[in-house]
């Protein structure tokens, strides 16, 4: 097969020195005028999920002060500040509509999530959000006592947690936990704080999962072969 460059034959008595000084080698040297660089411009796009206008309820009343809304309906109030990348806009319509006040990687990526965030205080004070947990367990089983949920896990002792303020927790069946309100962040922070306790473990899937959650299984050690 023929070498690709005759260059990289060496001789075998080439005494190599220090720092890759090679005896018998010149290193081939590019004039830094034939060095080209190549310079690319990224473009952002526009968010697919910010463009889309906000519908807000008749029952729903939003006060916009610059970068800050707050929303009030029948369930509650809740408000949220905007960052300097992303201006809030309500429109005749009644709609509200985020636009990017600069082109940059980060005013996309807040587009988006203030859009959603956005939607969700607005959702959240009209209609509310609920996150239902099942507890899957010989022995396995929850209660509402006051204002704190009592759940038997397999400790020595029950496990009770304070419900915060906002909240509301019914337990169905003794095994079905569903967590209510209209704060969506703060629900589904409490209800990762209930799966905390008991995490479904992948053998025999006892422990706390979400009523969509899909939990992996694994297959457990097979006994000895003779």
């Amino acid at each position: 097969m023929a070498s690709l460059s005759p260059s990289l034959h060496l001789p075998c008595n080439s005494r190599t020195g220090f720092l890759g000084k090679t005896q018998g080698i010149r290193p081939r040297v590019i004039p830094a005028g034939r060095v080209g660089f190549v310079r690319t411009v990224v473009e952002c796009k526009e968010s697919r999920i910010g463009k889309k206008p906000i519908e807000v309820p008749s029952n729903v009343t939003l006060t916009l002060e610059e970068q800050f809304v707050k929303a009030k309906g029948p369930l509650g109030e809740l408000s949220l500040s905007y960052p300097g990348e992303v201006k809030v806009v309500k429109e005749e319509s009644g709609k509200l509509r985020l636009f990017k006040t600069a082109e940059t990687k980060r005013a996309n990526q807040m587009h988006g999530l203030f859009r959603t965030l956005t939607d969700n205080i607005i959702v959240g004070v009209s209609k509310g959000f609920d996150k239902k947990l099942q507890l899957v367990g010989v022995g396995y089983r929850a209660a509402v006592e006051g204002n704190d949920l009592v759940m038997n896990l397999g400790f020595s002792h029950p496990v009770r947690m304070a419900i915060p303020e906002g909240l509301k927790v019914k337990v169905e069946e003794n095994t079905r936990i569903i967590v209510s309100g209209y704060d969506k962040s703060a629900i589904g922070q409490f209800a990762a704080t209930i799966k905390k306790w008991r995490p479904p473990e992948p053998y025999k899937g006892k422990g706390i999962r979400y009523a969509d959650e899909v939990v992996r299984r694994k297959e457990g050690k097979a006994g000895k072969k003779k």
